[in-house]
Order: structure tokens, then sequence, then C-alpha cells
């Protein structure tokens, strides 16, 4: 079931509940440094980017992996998602089709990726990949851009790249659950090339200063400056009244955009992480911007989960307004992006002593 981070995770001090929980975060340290260490990584036919995250938050991961996908794809390479497919009931390996898939069958952030490129879903990542080389037809991926699967020892990755929020930072420095790490700092570090350091709209420069000086004196590889913006084209919020409705995992992002933007929030619903809504959701929603005069404002990520959806669920997905978010990169961070995307690339074929495609 989706659960809500603990506020205290992005404390400088996380206070009595880390200290508490500091016995139990020492089992879990042991065991992800155990696992990453017997883990025999498996190597895919085809290069393999890896996107992910240091800490169980949310940090941007998923836009930043559709960045990739475009990059590539803007070099001539043909890109194809490889995700777990969480908060879905099949397990893979399976290609995701958008038109008879449902958030139900693939989890939400597939069904995002496969507007961009085709989208792989296995909890077997080995597997996913095979499939991901083996069927595609006239049209053969090449490059796989994993969605998720930095701590993911099993298949190898030619480029791991570690998302991280530019307010929260690492938090409290713990790991779960004391804190919102997956591992020691230390031990997560040596599993990436690269961090991309991503701010939200609004956010303090002072602050996004602090963590990208803090990523660059302690990690041995890139920290690259992100930021989100929204892709709101012919979406005129301005002075609008809104419902903002968000089911993720660090809905600030989201209610800073809605700002940045010039809409009024007048009103806040808030799931956790993949909430499933259910038709007395919806109802709720519905009713609550009914009586506040107020549009319904939401993720692409929330959107996606009511598709198909009967009954109330239905009727709040045709009043809902989805607001669609992209990455910007500054000329600079783009170059040093592609750089290493294309190195990452490269250096594979060689290895494979295959001749390289175009650039």
């Amino acid at each position: 079931m989706p659960v809500r981070e603990p506020a205290w995770w992005y404390r400088e001090q996380g206070g009595w509940q880390q200290r508490l929980l500091s016995p139990v975060s020492r089992i879990w340290q042991w065991s992800a440094a155990r696992r990453l260490a017997r883990g025999k990584p498996k190597r895919a036919a085809l290069p393999v980017i890896c996107v992910g995250n240091f800490t169980a938050g949310g940090t941007g991961k998923t836009p930043i992996s559709i960045l990739i996908a475009r990059l590539l794809i803007a070099g001539g390479e043909r890109p194809v998602f490889l995700t777990r497919g969480y908060g879905g009931r099949l397990r893979g390996p399976h290609r995701v089709n958008s038109a008879l898939d449902t958030a139900i069958d693939v989890g939400d952030e597939p069904l995002l990726l496969a507007r961009h490129a085709p989208v792989i879903i296995a909890r077997d990542r080995v597997a996913g990949a095979k499939l991901a080389a083996a069927d595609f037809g006239m049209s053969p991926p090449t490059v796989i851009v994993m969605d998720d699967g930095l701590q993911n020892p099993a298949l190898a990755k030619d480029l791991a790249i570690a998302v991280v929020d530019a307010v929260r930072g690492l938090g409290n420095g713990g790991v779960i659950p004391a804190g919102p790490l997956r591992a020691t700092v230390a031990t997560q570090f040596a599993l990436a090339e690269a961090i991309v350091v991503n701010a939200a709209p609004g956010a303090d420069p002072a602050i996004v200063e602090k963590t990208a000086t803090r990523l660059r004196g302690s990690f041995h590889g890139p920290v690259i400056d992100a930021g989100i913006e929204a892709d709101a084209d012919g979406l005129d919020l301005q002075g609008a009244r809104v419902l903002a409705l968000a089911g993720i995992a660090n809905p600030a992002r989201f209610y800073s955009l809605l700002e940045q933007l010039g809409a009024t929030i007048a009103g806040r619903v808030q799931f956790a992480d993949h909430h499933a809504f259910t038709d007395a959701d919806a109802t709720r929603i519905l009713t609550e911007a009914s009586s506040l005069h107020a549009r319904i404002v939401t993720t692409e990520k929330d959107l996606v989960r009511l598709a198909g959806a009967p009954g109330a669920r239905a009727a709040l997905r045709e009043k809902a307004i989805a607001l669609p978010i992209r990455v910007k990169l500054d000329q600079r961070n783009e170059v040093r992006l592609v750089s290493l995307i294309n190195a990452a690339v490269l250096q594979r074929r060689k290895s494979q002593a295959k001749p390289a495609l175009k650039p």
C-alpha cells in the first residue's frame, strides 16, 4: 500500500523518531549492502541508462527519464523504457499498450512514459531487458532507459544517474526507516556516475545552491542542475480558483507550479503516492470543488490513474485538468548530460565491437 513519507525525514535533525528507529535502520543498511555485494549483474544486449533515486521520496525522476529519452531521440537513437510497473498487477515482462492497459494493470508511471517511447514493465529487470531487445520487429530499440532500479543489482548499467530534490536533498541523512535514504550515502554514491539536482519552481536559490554545493563536495562525479516547469501551452490558470489534487510523493512541487502560473489554490486534496482512487474519493473531490467554485487541477500521474474507471471516477476524470510538466536545462548542463549519455552508449558499443549508430 502506498504510504506518506514522514515530514521529519527531511529535517536537518530527525529528532527522537530518527534516534528511536536507528537500530532498525542499521538492519536495513546491512541488508541493502549485502544484497548489492552479492549481486551478479547481467549485461543486457542494449546499452542501459538508469535513472534512480538515493531516497524513497519523490525527486522528479520520471520527468528526467523522459528528458533523456527525448535527448536520445534527437541524437538518432530509439529508446525503450524499462520499469518495474509499481502499483500495477502485472509482473511482466510486458510491453505496455496505452490503448488497452490501465494503471491497475501496469501502474501510473509506465502510462506516462509510453507517451514518449515504448515501455516494458518487468519485476525481473533482466527478463524485461531481453524483451526490450527482442520484441520490436522492424524498428528495434537501440538504448534502454531504466526508470528506477539504481539499487537493483540484477541488471548492469552503462550509465547510472541519481536524481536529488534540490530543496529536500538527502533529508536527515538517515536510512529507512530512520530517514529517506535507501542505503547509506557512501554505498549509493558508489552506484552512480552522475547526479541531477532537480529544483521546483519558486525554490529558494540559496537552498538549491546549498544542496548542490554539498553534493559537489562529496560526490565523485558531475552534478548537473535542472529545473521543472509547466508545459502548459493553452492552459490559462492566471487568476483561476483551483482545487489542487495530488497523489504523489512530493506535492509541494505541484503546488509551486500552480502558484507560478497565477492560480489561487482554494483547496488541496492530497493522497499518498500511487493512490488508487475510489468512487468515494472522487465524489468527495467533486463535492469540495463545487462548494469552493474551483476548477480541479491535478498531475498527469494522478489523472492517468483514473483512465478506464467508471462511475464517479469517470466524472472526476472529465472534470479534472492535468498540469503537464517538463524538465528544463540550461545549455551548459544539457551539453554535459548529452556528453555523458553519448560517452556511455559509445563505450558500450566499442566493447561489443559494433559500429556506432548515427550520433
